[in-house]
Order: C-alpha cells, then structure tokens, then sequence
C-alpha cells in the first residue's frame, strides 16, 4: 500500500509516460514542486515496491504494475473531477479531487463511479438535479 505521497508520485510518472519517451528526476520535481533529493527517496521506495525501474541518475521506467496501478490512479483522478462537475461543485475541481482521492475508500471509489456513469446514462436526473438546486 503506498502512501499518498508515493501515490502522487506514480501518478505523475505515468502521466508523463504517456508523453515522453524518458521521464527524468526533474520533470517530476517542477511538476510536484518538490526538491530533487525528496523525488529520488520516493524513487527508491517505488523502485523497491516494484512500480518502477530506476537506478541513480537514470531512466525512471514504469513496470508493469507500475503502469497498471499509474492507470488507475489517473482514473480515478479524473472520475472524481467528473463527479465535481455533475454534482455542480463550485470548487477548483482537479484540487478537490486530489484532496479526496487518496482518503476514499476503493468501495467508495466504486459507488461514485456507479454514480457516474449512471448520471450520463439517464439524462433526466440533470434537468431533476438542476430544478431542486434551485
């Protein structure tokens, strides 16, 4: 189980896995806005967990678990942002849902996703939604 700051980490990796071809210690640095020796603790303990491959002034590439579970947390990244905006939050929806991804349970996780996708199947709850909000 890694922590949420580990997940963080992963997330990112895999985020830029998708673009570039080498993710370097760097990116992740500017892109988290932390210092370079705290992403390479974190690289070490990912390396260790077997989500990355990595040695010291490398290449960072994901494993197969590693692109599996960065997968996932992309995803769930993006459902609960989803979720923000068909419940009408008026919040900065990709900082709400990074402050609640990493405290919800997978069961929760599951039921806002049953939500979800049954909100953009049944049409009808929106215009429902809408006249009770106001």
């Amino acid at each position: 189980m890694l922590t949420p700051s580990l997940e963080d980490y992963l997330e990112e990796i895999y985020r830029f896995s998708l673009s570039l071809d080498t993710v370097r210690v760097t990116d992740i640095s500017k892109r988290l806005k932390v210092a370079l020796p705290s992403v390479t603790k974190a690289l070490y303990k990912l390396r260790d967990e077997s989500y990355i491959k990595y040695e010291r002034y490398g290449e960072i590439k994901l494993t197969d678990k590693g692109k599996e579970f960065g997968n996932y947390l992309v995803s769930r990244n993006q459902l609960l942002q989803e979720f923000l905006a068909l419940i009408c939050s008026k919040c900065n929806f990709a900082a709400e849902a990074e402050a609640m991804e990493h405290y919800l349970s997978t069961a929760t996780i599951d039921a806002i996703k049953t939500l979800v996708e049954f909100m953009k199947s049944n049409t009808s709850w929106k215009q429902a939604f809408n006249d009770f909000m106001n």
